[in-house]
Protein backbone atom coordinates (compact mmCIF):
# COMPACT_ATOMS: atom_id res chain seq x y z
CA UNK A 1 0.00 0.00 0.00
CA UNK A 2 1.30 3.45 -0.86
CA UNK A 3 0.69 6.54 1.23
CA UNK A 4 -1.77 7.77 -1.37
CA UNK A 5 -4.19 4.85 -0.99
CA UNK A 6 -6.99 4.45 1.52
CA UNK A 7 -8.48 0.95 1.63
CA UNK A 8 -12.16 0.25 1.20
CA UNK A 9 -14.34 0.24 4.31
CA UNK A 10 -13.99 -3.04 6.17
CA UNK A 11 -17.61 -3.24 7.34
CA UNK A 12 -20.85 -1.53 6.37
CA UNK A 13 -23.25 -2.78 9.06
CA UNK A 14 -23.23 -0.51 12.16
CA UNK A 15 -24.53 -3.37 14.29
CA UNK A 16 -21.06 -4.95 14.11
CA UNK A 17 -19.78 -2.30 16.52
CA UNK A 18 -22.34 -3.08 19.22
CA UNK A 19 -22.91 -0.42 21.86
CA UNK A 20 -20.18 2.23 21.61
CA UNK A 21 -19.00 4.60 24.32
CA UNK A 22 -17.76 7.92 22.93
CA UNK A 23 -15.39 8.88 25.71
CA UNK A 24 -15.01 12.65 26.02
CA UNK A 25 -14.49 15.48 28.50
CA UNK A 26 -12.54 14.14 31.45
CA UNK A 27 -10.59 16.25 33.90
CA UNK A 28 -7.45 17.23 31.97
CA UNK A 29 -6.55 20.78 30.94
CA UNK A 30 -8.04 19.96 27.51
CA UNK A 31 -11.52 19.09 28.78
CA UNK A 32 -13.46 21.71 26.81
CA UNK A 33 -11.78 20.81 23.52
CA UNK A 34 -12.50 17.14 24.18
CA UNK A 35 -16.17 17.82 24.84
CA UNK A 36 -16.42 19.70 21.55
CA UNK A 37 -14.64 16.88 19.69
CA UNK A 38 -16.79 14.25 21.37
CA UNK A 39 -20.07 15.88 20.48
CA UNK A 40 -19.04 15.97 16.82
CA UNK A 41 -17.94 12.32 16.82
CA UNK A 42 -21.13 11.23 18.59
CA UNK A 43 -23.33 13.00 16.04
CA UNK A 44 -21.36 11.55 13.11
CA UNK A 45 -21.53 7.96 14.37
CA UNK A 46 -25.22 8.18 15.16
CA UNK A 47 -25.85 9.59 11.69
CA UNK A 48 -24.40 6.37 10.27
CA UNK A 49 -26.55 4.19 12.50
CA UNK A 50 -24.02 3.39 15.23
CA UNK A 51 -25.45 2.78 18.72
CA UNK A 52 -23.17 5.43 20.25
CA UNK A 53 -23.47 7.11 23.65
CA UNK A 54 -21.59 9.95 25.36
CA UNK A 55 -19.48 9.09 28.41
CA UNK A 56 -17.79 11.92 30.33
CA UNK A 57 -14.45 10.91 31.75
CA UNK A 58 -12.73 7.75 32.93
CA UNK A 59 -14.57 7.23 36.26
CA UNK A 60 -17.94 7.23 34.45
CA UNK A 61 -16.55 4.78 31.88
CA UNK A 62 -15.20 2.47 34.59
CA UNK A 63 -18.63 2.28 36.21
CA UNK A 64 -20.29 1.60 32.84
CA UNK A 65 -17.85 -1.18 31.90
CA UNK A 66 -18.12 -2.85 35.30
CA UNK A 67 -21.84 -3.15 34.55
CA UNK A 68 -21.22 -4.40 30.99
CA UNK A 69 -22.84 -1.42 29.29
CA UNK A 70 -20.52 -1.05 26.29
CA UNK A 71 -18.83 -3.25 23.68
CA UNK A 72 -16.11 -0.83 22.59
CA UNK A 73 -14.80 2.69 23.15
CA UNK A 74 -14.20 5.57 20.76
CA UNK A 75 -11.62 7.51 22.74
CA UNK A 76 -11.69 11.25 22.13
CA UNK A 77 -10.31 12.29 25.51
CA UNK A 78 -7.39 14.70 25.16
CA UNK A 79 -4.35 15.11 27.38
CA UNK A 80 -3.15 13.35 30.52
CA UNK A 81 -4.06 13.41 34.21
CA UNK A 82 -7.72 12.70 33.54
CA UNK A 83 -7.32 12.66 29.77
CA UNK A 84 -7.05 9.54 27.70
CA UNK A 85 -3.76 9.93 25.86
CA UNK A 86 -1.18 8.86 28.44
CA UNK A 87 -1.59 5.07 28.44
CA UNK A 88 -3.53 4.78 31.69
CA UNK A 89 -6.91 4.44 29.98
CA UNK A 90 -5.48 2.07 27.39
CA UNK A 91 -4.10 -0.24 30.08
CA UNK A 92 -7.45 -0.32 31.85
CA UNK A 93 -9.33 -1.13 28.63
CA UNK A 94 -6.91 -3.90 27.74
CA UNK A 95 -7.30 -5.40 31.21
CA UNK A 96 -11.08 -5.40 30.69
CA UNK A 97 -10.63 -6.76 27.14
CA UNK A 98 -12.65 -3.89 25.72
CA UNK A 99 -11.54 -2.81 22.22
CA UNK A 100 -10.85 0.89 21.68
CA UNK A 101 -9.70 3.36 19.06
CA UNK A 102 -6.23 4.84 18.75
CA UNK A 103 -2.80 3.91 20.04
CA UNK A 104 -2.10 1.27 22.67
CA UNK A 105 -0.40 1.63 26.04
CA UNK A 106 3.15 2.17 24.80
CA UNK A 107 2.37 4.58 21.98
CA UNK A 108 0.02 6.62 24.14
CA UNK A 109 2.39 6.88 27.11
CA UNK A 110 5.48 7.61 25.04
CA UNK A 111 4.00 10.27 22.78
CA UNK A 112 2.43 12.08 25.73
CA UNK A 113 6.01 12.72 26.89
CA UNK A 114 7.53 15.06 24.31
CA UNK A 115 11.06 14.71 25.67
CA UNK A 116 11.20 10.93 25.53
CA UNK A 117 9.56 10.88 22.12
CA UNK A 118 12.36 13.11 20.86
CA UNK A 119 14.95 10.83 22.45
CA UNK A 120 13.53 7.87 20.50
CA UNK A 121 13.54 9.87 17.27
CA UNK A 122 17.14 10.94 17.77
CA UNK A 123 18.18 7.34 18.41
CA UNK A 124 16.79 6.45 14.98
CA UNK A 125 18.27 9.45 13.20
CA UNK A 126 14.94 11.23 12.72
CA UNK A 127 15.20 15.05 12.71
CA UNK A 128 13.93 17.18 15.58
CA UNK A 129 14.94 20.66 16.84
CA UNK A 130 17.69 20.95 19.45
CA UNK A 131 16.22 20.75 22.95
CA UNK A 132 16.98 20.54 26.65
CA UNK A 133 15.16 18.56 29.33
CA UNK A 134 14.47 20.75 32.36
CA UNK A 135 13.77 19.08 35.69
CA UNK A 136 11.50 20.85 38.22
CA UNK A 137 13.29 23.88 39.62
CA UNK A 138 15.85 24.07 36.81
CA UNK A 139 17.43 27.41 35.93
CA UNK A 140 15.55 28.42 32.77
CA UNK A 141 17.78 31.42 32.15
CA UNK A 142 20.94 29.34 32.16
CA UNK A 143 19.27 26.78 29.88
CA UNK A 144 18.15 29.48 27.44
CA UNK A 145 21.70 30.86 27.24
CA UNK A 146 23.03 27.35 26.62
CA UNK A 147 20.51 26.57 23.88
CA UNK A 148 20.40 30.09 22.45
CA UNK A 149 17.37 32.33 22.03
CA UNK A 150 14.74 32.22 20.63
CA UNK A 151 13.22 29.11 22.21
CA UNK A 152 9.90 27.51 23.07
CA UNK A 153 9.37 26.40 26.67
CA UNK A 154 6.49 24.01 27.35
CA UNK A 155 5.42 21.26 29.73
CA UNK A 156 6.72 17.90 28.53
CA UNK A 157 3.34 16.22 29.02
CA UNK A 158 0.62 18.65 27.91
CA UNK A 159 -1.10 19.19 24.56
CA UNK A 160 -3.08 21.84 22.65
CA UNK A 161 -0.23 24.34 23.30
CA UNK A 162 -1.25 24.38 26.98
CA UNK A 163 1.50 26.18 28.89
CA UNK A 164 3.65 26.79 25.80
CA UNK A 165 5.65 30.03 25.96
CA UNK A 166 7.57 31.55 23.06
CA UNK A 167 10.72 33.21 24.42
CA UNK A 168 12.54 35.62 22.11
CA UNK A 169 14.26 37.80 24.74
CA UNK A 170 15.62 37.24 28.25
CA UNK A 171 12.84 39.45 29.62
CA UNK A 172 10.25 37.02 28.24
CA UNK A 173 11.70 34.24 30.39
CA UNK A 174 9.69 35.51 33.35
CA UNK A 175 6.48 34.12 31.84
CA UNK A 176 8.17 30.78 31.15
CA UNK A 177 9.42 30.65 34.75
CA UNK A 178 5.89 31.32 36.03
CA UNK A 179 4.46 28.51 33.87
CA UNK A 180 7.19 26.15 35.06
CA UNK A 181 6.43 26.91 38.71
CA UNK A 182 2.70 26.32 38.21
CA UNK A 183 3.19 23.14 36.20
CA UNK A 184 5.69 21.60 38.61
CA UNK A 185 6.84 18.83 36.25
CA UNK A 186 9.52 18.42 33.60
CA UNK A 187 9.70 21.15 31.00
CA UNK A 188 10.95 21.00 27.43
CA UNK A 189 13.04 23.85 26.08
CA UNK A 190 13.28 23.65 22.32
CA UNK A 191 15.14 25.77 19.79
CA UNK A 192 12.66 27.83 17.81
CA UNK A 193 12.59 26.91 14.13
CA UNK A 194 11.70 29.82 11.85
CA UNK A 195 9.69 28.64 8.90
CA UNK A 196 6.52 26.82 7.92
CA UNK A 197 4.43 25.06 10.56
CA UNK A 198 2.94 21.87 9.13
CA UNK A 199 1.02 18.86 10.33
CA UNK A 200 0.30 15.44 8.86
CA UNK A 201 -2.68 13.32 9.83
CA UNK A 202 -2.26 9.56 10.03
CA UNK A 203 -5.11 7.16 9.32
CA UNK A 204 -4.05 3.54 9.67
CA UNK A 205 -1.13 3.04 7.30
CA UNK A 206 -1.88 6.18 5.33
CA UNK A 207 -0.34 9.63 5.75
CA UNK A 208 -2.98 12.18 4.77
CA UNK A 209 -2.10 15.37 2.85
CA UNK A 210 -0.06 17.80 4.91
CA UNK A 211 -1.53 21.07 6.14
CA UNK A 212 0.47 24.29 6.33
CA UNK A 213 -0.79 26.49 9.16
CA UNK A 214 -0.61 30.27 8.78
CA UNK A 215 -1.88 31.95 11.98
CA UNK A 216 -2.50 35.67 11.76
CA UNK A 217 -0.92 36.23 15.16
CA UNK A 218 2.47 34.81 14.22
CA UNK A 219 2.35 31.44 15.95
CA UNK A 220 -0.13 28.65 16.45
CA UNK A 221 -1.16 29.01 20.10
CA UNK A 222 -4.36 27.84 21.83
CA UNK A 223 -6.26 30.90 20.60
CA UNK A 224 -5.29 30.27 16.97
CA UNK A 225 -6.11 26.56 17.26
CA UNK A 226 -9.56 26.67 18.79
CA UNK A 227 -10.96 30.20 18.80
CA UNK A 228 -9.64 32.42 16.01
CA UNK A 229 -11.41 32.41 12.65
CA UNK A 230 -8.55 34.04 10.72
CA UNK A 231 -6.00 31.21 10.85
CA UNK A 232 -5.27 29.95 7.31
CA UNK A 233 -4.93 26.24 6.53
CA UNK A 234 -3.32 25.32 3.21
CA UNK A 235 -3.80 21.70 2.16
CA UNK A 236 -1.70 20.15 0.85
CA UNK A 237 0.90 22.23 2.63
CA UNK A 238 3.74 21.34 0.27
CA UNK A 239 4.09 20.17 -3.32
CA UNK A 240 5.77 17.43 -5.30
CA UNK A 241 8.76 15.71 -3.71
CA UNK A 242 8.52 17.93 -0.62
CA UNK A 243 4.99 16.70 0.04
CA UNK A 244 6.04 13.09 -0.47
CA UNK A 245 8.97 13.59 1.93
CA UNK A 246 6.95 15.12 4.77
CA UNK A 247 4.30 12.42 4.60
CA UNK A 248 6.91 9.66 4.62
CA UNK A 249 8.72 11.28 7.56
CA UNK A 250 5.50 11.71 9.53
CA UNK A 251 4.53 8.07 9.05
CA UNK A 252 8.01 6.92 10.12
CA UNK A 253 7.94 9.16 13.19
CA UNK A 254 4.46 7.95 14.14
CA UNK A 255 5.48 4.30 13.97
CA UNK A 256 8.83 4.89 15.69
CA UNK A 257 7.00 6.33 18.70
CA UNK A 258 4.86 3.20 18.99
CA UNK A 259 1.71 5.01 17.85
CA UNK A 260 -0.96 3.24 15.83
CA UNK A 261 -4.49 3.59 14.50
CA UNK A 262 -4.81 7.28 13.86
CA UNK A 263 -3.19 10.51 14.98
CA UNK A 264 -1.27 13.55 13.87
CA UNK A 265 2.41 14.47 13.57
CA UNK A 266 3.48 18.12 13.85
CA UNK A 267 6.48 19.31 11.83
CA UNK A 268 8.41 22.55 11.28
CA UNK A 269 10.15 23.28 7.96
CA UNK A 270 13.16 25.57 8.31
CA UNK A 271 12.78 28.60 6.04
CA UNK A 272 16.49 28.75 5.23
CA UNK A 273 17.47 25.12 4.70
CA UNK A 274 14.12 23.51 3.99
CA UNK A 275 14.96 20.90 6.65
CA UNK A 276 11.98 19.15 8.23
CA UNK A 277 11.96 19.01 12.05
CA UNK A 278 9.63 16.72 13.98
CA UNK A 279 7.88 18.37 16.93
CA UNK A 280 5.43 15.92 18.49
CA UNK A 281 2.78 13.24 17.99
CA UNK A 282 -0.87 13.58 18.99
CA UNK A 283 -2.61 10.21 19.44
CA UNK A 284 -6.14 11.57 19.96
CA UNK A 285 -6.28 14.70 17.80
CA UNK A 286 -9.09 17.20 17.98
CA UNK A 287 -12.27 16.64 16.00
CA UNK A 288 -13.64 20.19 16.31
CA UNK A 289 -14.58 22.61 13.56
CA UNK A 290 -11.01 23.95 13.70
CA UNK A 291 -9.27 20.57 13.82
CA UNK A 292 -6.69 19.46 11.31
CA UNK A 293 -7.17 15.72 10.75
CA UNK A 294 -10.75 16.25 9.49
CA UNK A 295 -9.48 18.99 7.17
CA UNK A 296 -6.81 16.72 5.69
CA UNK A 297 -9.24 13.81 5.39
CA UNK A 298 -11.71 16.02 3.54
CA UNK A 299 -8.96 16.98 1.07
CA UNK A 300 -8.45 13.24 0.58
CA UNK A 301 -12.15 12.78 -0.19
CA UNK A 302 -13.14 11.43 3.25
CA UNK A 303 -16.10 13.23 4.83
CA UNK A 304 -16.23 13.69 8.61
CA UNK A 305 -18.76 10.92 9.28
CA UNK A 306 -16.74 8.48 7.17
CA UNK A 307 -13.57 9.49 9.02
CA UNK A 308 -15.23 8.67 12.35
CA UNK A 309 -16.43 5.33 10.95
CA UNK A 310 -12.93 4.47 9.70
CA UNK A 311 -11.42 5.29 13.09
CA UNK A 312 -14.02 3.14 14.83
CA UNK A 313 -13.30 0.30 12.39
CA UNK A 314 -9.78 0.16 13.75
CA UNK A 315 -11.18 -1.22 17.02
CA UNK A 316 -12.34 -4.35 15.15
CA UNK A 317 -10.13 -7.43 14.71
CA UNK A 318 -8.62 -7.91 11.27
CA UNK A 319 -11.35 -10.34 10.23
CA UNK A 320 -14.00 -7.62 10.79
CA UNK A 321 -15.76 -9.50 13.58
CA UNK A 322 -17.25 -7.89 16.63
CA UNK A 323 -15.04 -9.43 19.30
CA UNK A 324 -11.65 -8.02 20.39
Amino acid sequence: MTMAQVPALRVTDPAVFGRVAVLMGGSSSEREVSLDSGRNVLEALRARGVDAHAVDGIPELVDALVHGMFDRVFNILHGNRGGGEDGVLQGFLQAFEVPYTGSGVLGSALTMDKIRTKQVWLSLGLPTPRFLRLSPGADLRAAALELGLPVFVKPSCEGSSVGAVRVETEAALEEAERVAREYGGEMLMEALVVGDELTVGILGDVALPSIRIVPKGGWYDYQAKYVAEDTMYLCPGLEGDDETAIRALALSAFRAAGASGWGRVDVMRDAGSGRLNLLEVNTAPGMTSHSLVPKAAREFGIAFDELCWRILEQSLPLDGGATP
